[in-house]
């Protein structure tokens, strides 16, 4: 059983802030599916429930990105990024989660540290629907400029009888010195490959898309003020989709450790400002050790 719960837990647990003001909900989603599915796997395994019923762990991961974009975007800097987070979790289907992301080449390298809290719940006969909210803290770095400090999260997810095939949707609020949303959907399948009593070989492709709210700034002349001449700037919002990042994860697992090798490919959409955009891709590896307490 203890094999199931923790294969859930097998993509990368990140998040992704830039230094400047972007930042890639893409990656953060992943961390949001991997909580949710596994209190769901938790509560839609019968003889887990019964053995379990006040059960809670802890989940420790690092995870290694040989690449460093943000929203699928290469903004010139060659450099890697770990993000290690530790998660609490219980079958009441509370979790709280510390993170953090050191970059290689940023300065200061550690960007900043997290502190998330939500609550999951399954519902309907077969227990297939899952919702969650969830609330994060940023907690910055000195010299590191962000502009959106929170973020709370509202999503809904779906998957088969079998949990082979499932989808999310997540919708995250991002407040602070200024206000943003994004949107994010993401879908997987879970191939078996070899399945015995000590490890469990999968392959999980998964496709995410991420759209948000973005600001753009236009030209509209120069006025004159007391002799001085200024550019006249307008302001304008527009919803728009910013990435889609497809991810084939090699996933290996046994009673108690995780190992995943993963490569990425990011397509992003160009935006106004975007100018001669190029896909990116990566390779990813991820570790992790699930405590029972």
């Amino acid at each position: 059983m203890k094999n199931n719960i923790i294969l859930v837990l097998l993509l990368n647990v990140s998040f992704v802030f830039a230094q400047e003001t972007n930042i890639d909900l893409d990656e953060d989603e992943e961390t949001n599916l991997i909580i949710d599915e596994l209190l769901d796997e938790k509560a839609a395994l019968d003889e887990l429930i019964k053995s379990y019923s006040n059960f809670q762990f802890l989940y420790v991961s690092v995870d290694y990105n040989s690449a460093t974009y943000f929203s699928g975007r290469d903004i010139g800097v060659d450099q890697y990024n770990l993000r290690p987070q530790i998660t609490y979790m219980n079958s009441k289907g509370f979790f709280m989660s510390v993170s953090g992301v050191f970059y290689s080449e940023f300065e200061p390298r550690w960007d900043f540290t997290s502190i998330s809290a939500g609550y999951g719940k399954s519902i309907g006969k077969k227990k297939l629907i899952r919702l969650s909210t969830s609330y994060t803290k940023y907690f910055y770095s000195k010299g590191v400029d962000n502009p959106y400090g929170n973020a709370i999260n509202l999503g809904i997810g779906i998957r088969n009888k079998q949990r082979s095939l499932g989808t999310r949707l997540t919708n995250t609020f991002l407040f602070g010195e200024e206000n943003s949303f994004q949107l994010s959907w993401s879908t997987y399948v879970a191939l078996k490959l070899v399945k015995t009593k000590k490890f469990n070989l999968k392959l999980r492709p998964q496709i995410s898309l991420v759209a948000g709210q973005q600001t753009f700034f236009e030209e509209r002349g120069t006025v004159i003020i007391e002799g001085e001449e200024y550019i006249n700037y307008s302001e304008s919002d527009v919803f728009d989709m910013i990435n889609t990042r497809f991810i084939l994860p090699l996933q290996y697992s046994n009673s108690s450790m995780d190992i995943e090798l993963g490569y990425n490919f990011n397509f992003p959409n160009e935006l106004e400002g975007d100018p001669n955009l190029k896909n990116t891709n990566y390779f990813s590896l991820s570790l992790a050790y699930l405590f029972d307490l």
